[in-house]
C-alpha cells in the first residue's frame, strides 16, 4: 500500500517540471522545485521553490541531503550527475537511476551504448576533441554533417556543417554551448529520413514494460517545433521500435518513462537519442491520450497503477516561440486561438524570451491527423509574444 502524500524533488523547473508538479500535485504529492533562476515555470506551481547551481555537487547533494525527498527527478541535463551517484549510495531514489541520468546527458555514452554494447543501428558518427580531429573525421563520415556538443540538449550547440570551412565555426560554437566541462564533439552522418518518431516507453518497477502510441515530430536545428499523435507505421516498425527501446532502457535500469527517439528512412528504423524523462514532443498527450506522459511518469515511478494507453483523437502540438530577447513578456492573439474548435494553448511562464526560445504550445485534436496539424498551426499562429512598455 502506497502511502501519500509522498515528497518529490524536481531538478529543473521548465515547462516539462511545471506539468510534472501539477500533475503529481493531483495524486497527493508535494514538490520541490529547483533551477538556477527564481519564478521558474515549475515554481511557481510547486510546494516550496530553491534556487541553486544544479551542477555544484556539493550544493546538490546538500539540498537534497536537507529536504531528504522520497524520489529525486531530474528534468534537465545540466546537473552534477556525479553528485547523485553518491547520493543513491546513500539511499535516496534517483529517477531512473544515477547511472542512467549520467550516460543519457552525454551523447558519445548512449551512442556507445546503444551502437558498441548493444548492436543497435545509429547513424555513422565519430568523435573529435580538437580541430584537427574533427577536420580528419569529418572527411570520413562525408559532408554535410551535423557538429554537435557530447553534452547539450534542445540543440544547443549543434551545426549542419556543408563544407570543411565552416568546421572551425561550428567547433567554436559547440565549445560555447556544450553543458559541463565537455570538450569533444560528436560528428554525425546528416540522415535523408522520411520520419522522426518519438516512443514514449515506460519502465515499472513491478510490471510488463509499456509504451504510447508513437508520435511523429519536426525539429529545428536540434529543437522541437511541433508534433503529433498517433502516427501511422507498418506493424513491423512499431515491433522493432518497442524491442530497441526495451533493450536500452533494460540496460539502463530504474523505472519511469523514457522519451525514445528514432529516424524512419523508408522500411530501415535507426536509434536517434534517448531521455531519461517526460519529453517535449510529448506534450501533444496532455490532449491526446488518457493519461499525459507526466501521470504515466509518475505512476511509474511510484508503482501505482497503470491501465490500457489509449489514445482517443488524432492531436497535434505547435510551438509558440519569441522573436528576440524580451524582458517583460506578453501576449496577444489567446482569444483568436481559443476559438479554434477542440484547442488548448499552454503558456509556460517564463519571465523572459529571446529569439527561438519555446514560451508556451498549441493543443489541438482533429478528426484526423492533417485537420489537428492545421488546427495547432494556426492556433500557435495566432499568438504574439511581444515586450510590454511599462506603465
Amino acid at each position: 500500500m502506497t502511502i501519500f502524500p509522498k515528497t518529490l524533488m524536481i531538478l529543473g523547473s521548465g515547462e516539462l517540471g511545471k506539468e510534472l508538479t501539477i500533475a503529481a500535485q493531483r495524486i497527493g504529492c508535494m514538490v520541490i522545485a529547483c533551477d538556477k533562476y527564481n519564478g521558474a515555470p515549475a515554481m511557481q506551481v510547486a510546494d516550496l521553490g530553491i534556487v541553486l547551481d544544479m551542477n555544484n555537487a556539493i550544493e546538490l547533494q546538500n539540498v537534497i541531503r536537507k529536504y531528504r525527498p522520497d524520489a529525486v527527478i531530474p528534468e534537465i541535463e545540466a546537473l552534477a550527475v556525479e553528485a547523485l551517484k553518491e547520493i543513491e549510495q546513500e539511499g535516496f531514489k534517483v529517477i531512473p537511476t544515477a547511472r542512467a541520468t549520467a550516460i543519457t546527458m552525454n551523447r558519445d555514452q548512449i551512442r556507445n551504448l546503444a551502437s558498441e554494447k548493444l548492436g543497435i543501428k545509429t547513424a555513422n558518427f565519430a568523435y573529435a576533441s580538437n580541430k584537427e580531429e574533427l577536420e580528419k573525421v569529418s572527411e570520413k563520415i562525408k559532408y554535410p554533417l551535423l557538429v554537435k556538443p557530447v553534452m547539450s540538449s534542445s540543440g544547443k550547440g549543434q551545426s549542419l556543417v556543408k563544407a570543411k570551412d565552416s568546421l572551425s565555426k561550428a567547433w567554436e560554437l559547440a565549445m560555447q554551448q556544450a553543458r559541463g566541462k565537455s570538450t569533444k564533439v560528436i560528428v554525425e552522418e546528416l540522415l535523408n529520413f522520411d520520419l522522426e518518431i518519438t516512443l514514449l516507453t515506460i519502465k515499472q518497477a513491478n510490471g510488463e514494460t509499456l509504451f504510447c502510441p508513437p508520435i511523429g515530430h519536426v525539429q529545428k536545428d536540434g529543437d522541437y517545433q511541433c508534433s503529433w499523435q498517433p502516427q501511422n507505421l507498418p506493424s513491423k516498425q512499431i515491433e522493432e521500435m518497442k524491442s530497441i527501446a526495451k533493450m536500452i532502457t533494460d540496460d539502463l535500469g530504474g523505472e519511469g518513462l523514457f522519451g525514445v527517439e528514432f529516424f524512419i528512412r523508408k522500411e530501415e528504423v535507426i536509434f536517434s537519442e534517448l531521455s531519461p524523462r517526460p519529453h517535449d514532443t510529448g506534450l501533444v498527450t496532455l490532449i491526446s491520450q488518457n493519461l499525459s506522459e507526466f501521470e504515466l511518469h509518475l505512476r511509474a515511478i511510484l508503482g501505482l497503477p497503470i491501465p490500457e494507453i489509449t489514445c482517443a483523437h488524432p492531436s497535434a502540438s505547435k510551438v509558440i516561440l519569441s522573436t528576440g530577447e524580451i524582458n517583460n513578456v506578453s501576449y496577444t492573439g489567446l482569444e483568436k486561438a481559443l476559438r479554434i474548435k477542440n484547442t488548448q494553448i499552454l503558456f509556460f511562464g517564463k519571465p523572459n524570451g529571446k529569439d527561438g526560445r519555446r514560451m508556451g504550445v498549441a493543443l489541438s485534436k482533429g478528426t484526423n491527423l492533417q485537420e489537428a496539424k492545421n488546427k495547432a498551426d494556426k492556433a500557435a499562429s495566432s499568438i504574439e509574444v511581444f515586450e510590454k512598455e511599462p506603465n
